[in-house]
């Protein structure tokens, strides 16, 4: 105790013990256990970090930008299609052979959609009511079985499902009920990331408890550490995965273990890649990934000038249009070294309740401290060889961020995108659809594959095929 005390002096964080004498003996014993495995020198140095982060908050990059070269570069619609064809063919071997893993994060709660239950477990009211959950695991079953077939293999698809503490008990429920949606319940695996305690603006840290600091998750950016700690970096080497694709859980979209992505990167010698989408216009709210002083990283846009955002190619295209869709290819090799890495910190300004000297709830009404998170994107500079792979916008990215009332990024557009994509790959096989409400189950087709049976035919909406 008194080594504690000591500790908690040393780094400005005595008040933590303020209310100890108010605690039951039990009620000790646990928050003392709690604050010994907190570093609290190592906070101290967070909280710098995130001071400097403050201070820099809107400074314009401009300056120290350039585009991703050509080399490392690829495109979906412009690559050749016998090559592209090689990388579809490469990735499903990999597959077959079970080096490939998925990892999707899904630590978000629903709070911005108006439910209170984990993202993954949302419907944008699809016909077939499937969650986000169902859809990305019936798109694993499929390409497995694709790959299975066509390199005559037994490979499985091992899917991590990385939660936030909120979420992870919920999470796991959901999928324990649903029987993981017919896959291999050993081939599911859920971890947590970490929390990171919130500060005041003296770099205090924050209770909401007499016995409870005031936590919050570490952002995407926690994944690695979490990968470490949980033992997954382990379990990887058991099952022989070499190749991850991660991506987030809100994309109704994503092409999960996508077979032609984790080729061209393995084609490429990749240790990290990104998946990108080009810019719908100069000032979207989306990140581009860039170098900036001869590292790759994401900039936000409000990181760029007006004139450097709208400026253009020769050909009018923009220059800084890789839109950063958190899609990302990574080997096994570069999470084990990144997994001890010291990483940039983001801030954000919140309004954060906490309890007073008198033990009272205080809930704020402007922001009174930060919240700590880390980017998951904030490794690429660690990469011996990034590569960006640009995919077309309508086939691979929807996001599912908002409640309708917002009018974008929300269920009816998520619903919308996916019912316009499986039209359109009806139409590629000359089917005749009648409307728009058209549904394709992931095992009948992952994407737009196998679907010649419905050529010539009329197909009238609202119409699911299974």
């Amino acid at each position: 105790m008194e080594q504690l005390r000591s500790t908690l002096q040393e780094n400005n964080q005595e008040h933590l013990l303020r209310f100890y004498n108010d605690l039951s003996v039990e009620q000790k014993e646990q928050y003392l256990c709690k604050l010994q495995e907190i570093d609290f020198h190592k906070m101290g140095q967070l909280f710098q970090d995130a001071q400097q982060s403050i201070e820099s908050e809107g400074q314009l990059l401009d300056t120290f930008m350039e585009p991703v070269s050509s080399e490392q570069l690829g495109s979906y619609e412009n690559c050749d299609p016998t090559l592209r064809e090689s990388y579809y063919n490469r990735g499903l071997q990999e597959i077959s052979k079970g080096t490939v893993a998925v990892l999707i994060m899904a630590g978000g709660q629903g709070t911005r959609l108006g439910v209170s239950y984990p993202k993954g477990m949302y419907s944008v009211d699809l016909l077939s009511n499937k969650s986000l959950f169902q859809l990305q695991a019936e798109r694993i079953q499929k390409v497995q079985q694709i790959a299975n077939e066509k390199f005559n293999g037994n490979g499985k698809i091992t899917w991590y499902i990385m939660t936030s503490v909120p979420t992870y008990e919920a999470t796991q429920k959901y999928l324990t009920e649903n029987n993981y949606f017919n896959l291999e319940k050993e081939n599911v695996v859920f971890f947590k990331q970490g929390l990171m305690p919130c500060f005041d603006f003296d770099g205090k840290i924050l209770m909401d408890a007499k016995d409870k600091l005031a936590m919050a998750p570490d952002g995407n950016g926690g994944i690695y550490q979490a990968l470490k700690i949980s033992g997954i970096l382990d379990d990887f080497q058991t099952r022989g995965i070499q190749n991850i694709h991660v991506h987030s859980v809100d994309n109704i979209l994503t092409k999960v273990a996508d077979p032609t992505f984790i080729g061209y990167c393995i084609e490429k010698g990749s240790d990290c890649a990104a998946k990108v989408v080009k810019k719908s216009s100069p000032h979207e709210a989306v990140g581009v990934i860039c170098k900036v002083k001869d590292k790759i990283q994401v900039v936000e846009y409000s990181e760029i000038s007006q004139a450097q955002a709208e400026s253009t190619n020769p050909d009018g295209s923009l220059i800084y249009n890789a839109g950063n869709i958190c899609n990302h290819f990574f080997t096994a090799d570069f999470l084990r070294k990144v997994a001890n890495k010291d990483m940039q910190v983001h801030v954000a300004k919140k309004k954060i309740p906490y309890i007073n000297d008198q033990a009272e709830i205080i809930k704020p009404s402007t922001p009174n401290g930060i919240k700590v998170e880390k980017f998951v994107f904030d490794v690429f500079q660690f990469s011996s060889h990034f590569v960006v792979w640009e995919v077309p916008r309508d086939t691979e990215f929807s996001a599912l961020k908002n409640a309708d009332s917002a009018g974008k990024d929300c269920p009816s557009t998520a619903r919308r995108d996916l019912y316009r994509l499986h039209k359109k790959y009806l139409e590629e096989v000359k089917a005749i659809v009648v409307g728009d409400e058209v549904e394709i189950c992931p095992l009948l087709s992952y994407a737009g594959e196998g679907l010649e049976q419905y050529s010539g035919k009329q197909i009238n909406s609202p119409m699911h095929l299974v």
